[in-house]
């Protein structure tokens, strides 16, 4: 067995509600109107990575998740799907499968990653190291993945503080350093050993973690089995890996000084570095030279690791799926800048119009737009910029611009949508004006409403004792 690859598929994520409910996880939510997990599925495919185990957070969800893979990659993947509880973390989720793991290296991904950099690449990158994890990174997209789930002007403020501090070796093949700007506040703490085994640093600020990531598994085994309070493997894992890469056997078995306290150095072996590391430094080597003595030849008993980045052209595409904001981007990219992602062909007028949609008289359907099979627009309607899904009735004088409508949604007569998502069995009556809203699943907007920047969702039904 070559790689296993384990994709973390979610479950319901509060960020996204009410985009996701019980009937549509977070890993069937639609991207130019495909689950967004058909993206990683095919992604991996296209690597020759087809044995798969796939987690969903809750038993429900996992059932939706499999019942969907069984009918669109039958013969095509080898996909085993298992249920974790809900709202566990990324550590805990591989410890619930950690006996399924047998294979020497695993690749990790997250089911919301959108992107078109080969899984390969960075399982080669990995094996040529012989690295204990390697991370892929991609640039920042300039509007896209976000911790926060406003849709508005509030999340464009708060996007210098969502970027992560990432330290490289000059050959930015190693990977020294990792922090979001959450956790360095002013200054950034960096540990001596290693910027005395590199010789120096490039700080970058301007990637992202793209939560795709190649492991030893006996090291990710050790690290989950002995650090029990780890729940997240960017948050804790990683981080845990990059700080203790150059610590001695001593350092791992005893002292823990440089653990929290980065500026000391826990022993006088981290204070002898040879005397050609500075010379070299620009090699990919440090990890072997400081395992040599101070006289650069009797090798004494350290053990070190390698942590690796795999930094993606910033010609690829590479965007996060984590909230309603990067839900909007990416569906508005799919049919757009990133349209040969999206598995179409798109028309002479750059769009996709399904050969059974009905169009009425003098309606117009925009470059970077779709509309879904089945669906029917009555007369003066207007799209632009937006993906329209299957089976939807849409009345006349209707405008929908930068918007994504889900499934078997009903729109009256007059109704002007903009910057917002409608999600399927919707029903809005006639004359709606809706701007950067989110409407739950099977909600019913009533005629001549004004909605600006709402969340508007069916409340769930507690039943009486």
């Amino acid at each position: 067995m070559d790689f296993q690859v384990v994709v973390l598929a979610g479950g319901t994520s509060k960020k996204l509600v009410p985009l996701v409910s019980k009937e549509v996880p977070k890993a069937l939510l639609p991207v130019a109107n495909r689950p967004v997990l058909s993206y990683v599925l095919e992604l991996l495919e296209q690597s020759n990575l087809k044995d798969l185990i796939v987690v969903v957070e809750g038993e429900d969800a996992a059932l939706r998740v499999g019942g969907w893979i069984s009918g669109a990659y039958v013969d095509r993947l080898h996909v085993e799907v298992a249920a974790v509880p809900e709202g566990v973390g990324t550590a805990d989720a591989l410890r619930a499968i950690a006996r399924h793991l047998t294979a020497n290296d695993i690749l990790v991904v997250s089911g919301d990653l959108v992107c078109d950099v080969p899984p390969g690449a960075v399982a080669a990158a990995h094996r040529r190291h012989d690295a204990v994890v390697t991370s892929m990174l991609c640039s920042t997209p300039v509007s896209g993945s976000s911790d926060s789930g406003s849709s508005g002007g509030k999340d464009k403020a708060k996007k210098s503080g969502r970027c992560n501090i990432i330290g490289l070796d000059p050959t930015k093949q190693f990977l020294l350093h990792i922090a979001t700007a959450a956790e360095v506040e002013k200054d950034i703490r960096l540990q001596k050993s290693i910027l005395r085994a590199v010789g120096q640093m490039e700080i970058r600020a301007d990637l992202m973690d793209a939560h795709l990531y190649a492991f030893n598994r006996s090291a990710l085994q050790a690290v989950l089995d002995q650090k029990e309070t780890f729940q997240s493997l960017k948050q804790d894992v990683l981080p845990y890996l990059v700080r203790s890469q150059l610590r001695s056997e001593l350092l791992l078995n005893g002292a823990q000084a440089e653990e929290n306290g980065n500026e000391k150095v826990a022993s006088q072996n981290n204070k002898v570095m040879p005397s050609q590391l500075l010379a070299n430094a620009s090699t990919p080597s440090f990890h072997e030279l400081y395992a040599l003595g101070a006289d650069g030849s009797a090798p004494v008993p350290r053990k070190t690791h390698k942590c690796c980045a795999y930094i993606a052209s910033k010609s690829k595409y590479c965007a996060r799926l984590n909230s309603i904001q990067a839900f909007n981007d990416i569906n508005r990219d799919v049919t757009g800048e990133a349209s040969h992602l999206s598995g179409y062909s798109f028309s002479a007028q750059n769009n996709i119009i399904h050969p059974s949609a009905v169009l009425g008289s003098k309606t117009t359907v925009g470059p970077q737009c779709m509309l879904g099979e089945g669906s029917q627009m009555g007369d003066k309607c207007s799209v632009k910029r937006s993906v329209i899904g299957r089976h939807c009735r849409i009345g006349s004088n209707v405008k929908v611009v930068n918007s994504v409508v889900m499934n078997h949604v009903t729109i009256g007569d007059g109704c002007s949508i903009q910057g917002s998502v409608i999600c399927s069995n919707v029903q809005l009556q006639e004359r709606v004006v809706l701007k950067d809203c989110q409407v739950g699943a099977g909600y019913v907007v009533t005629a001549c409403s004004e909605c600006r920047g709402e969340s508007l969702a069916r409340k769930e039904k507690i039943q009486s004792q």
